[in-house]
């Protein structure tokens, strides 16, 4: 049996890219699964797993949308009298200097790629609870998804960047909360060629020699199909994956500190704080910088 056998999981964002490579293998290792899109890709992609032998129905709508959230979760129960697993992939880029930034494009890409995580989430949550209330043994997980971006920054993304920030910072707190009714939730943050990074990844093709292509979306769905599935013991933990390689992030930790006991006289601040950033860690650069 694989991992993923009888398990019921919804993938959003998956008409195209990660989300589409994410689809398509865990309906290769058994998983059956709801496939997320704002469009038709959404039902292309269901059939495309169907095609292959696994089971797959599609759900149209935007994930930001409060209701639709919730007739995203009942989708699955209603096609497959449970839910198992979400993985939050959907979102989108407006990539521009913050100087020049609009509000629609702050907004826009807040909206899909922080709240577009949040409200399917909020209602898995809240289907998972009443589950573990009547009873049932409850092994869901959670996978979202940051990036690079959203752990170290980068440079003409500051809408984006603030975005997935939020989800890294959001699933940590839900790790917390939701462990109480059996809820495991981990947050990727991925590096692979898709329609919103084949720019920046053009050039990295396939080996000749072993044919491997390190860019490619597939690369990153083993890891996430793992960490949908009941073996996965980890929870509130950031993995970046990229071509063969997992990695844990970690994100902001207390460092060095002087106590002086009482309120900081002005003319003290500006050497005590040279002294303390002579102890502590470097910070990696914003991407871009």
């Amino acid at each position: 049996m694989s991992i993923s056998d009888g398990r019921v999981v919804i993938v959003t964002g998956a008409g195209q890219g990660i989300g589409r490579a994410h689809a398509l293998a865990f309906g290769a290792d058994g998983a059956r699964v709801v496939v997320n899109d704002v469009g038709s890709a959404a039902e292309d992609v269901a059939a495309e797993v169907r095609a292959s032998g696994g089971q797959a129905v599609a759900s149209l709508g935007d994930v930001s949308d409060w209701a639709y959230g919730e007739e995203l979760v009942r989708t699955a129960v209603d096609a497959y009298g449970q839910l198992d697993a979400l993985v939050n992939n959907a979102g989108l880029v407006r990539d521009r200097m913050m100087v020049n930034m609009s509000e629609e494009e702050w907004d826009l890409v807040l909206k899909v790629d922080l709240k577009g995580h949040f409200v399917p989430m909020r209602h898995a949550a809240a289907y998972w609870r009443e589950q573990s209330k009547a009873g049932n043994e409850i092994t869901a997980r959670v996978v979202n998804t940051s990036s690079g971006a959203g752990l170290m920054g980068s440079v003409g993304q500051g809408n984006y960047s603030a975005a997935k920030a939020g989800v890294t910072a959001m699933t940590q707190v839900a790790a917390v909360e939701f462990a109480r009714f059996g809820v495991k939730l981990n947050v990727i943050a991925p590096a692979a060629r898709t329609p919103m990074t084949e720019v920046v990844f053009a050039q990295t093709m396939a080996k000749p020699e072993t044919g491997f292509d390190p860019m490619a979306p597939e690369n990153v769905s083993p890891l996430v199909v793992w960490l949908a599935s009941a073996d996965c013991d980890v929870t509130g933990r950031v993995f970046e994956v990229e071509a063969g390689i997992i990695s844990p992030a970690d994100g902001w930790q207390h460092g060095p500190r002087e106590d002086r006991g009482e309120r900081w006289p002005v003319d003290e601040v500006g050497p005590a704080v040279r002294r303390l950033l002579e102890k502590a860690p470097t910070p990696v650069p914003v991407y871009g910088a």
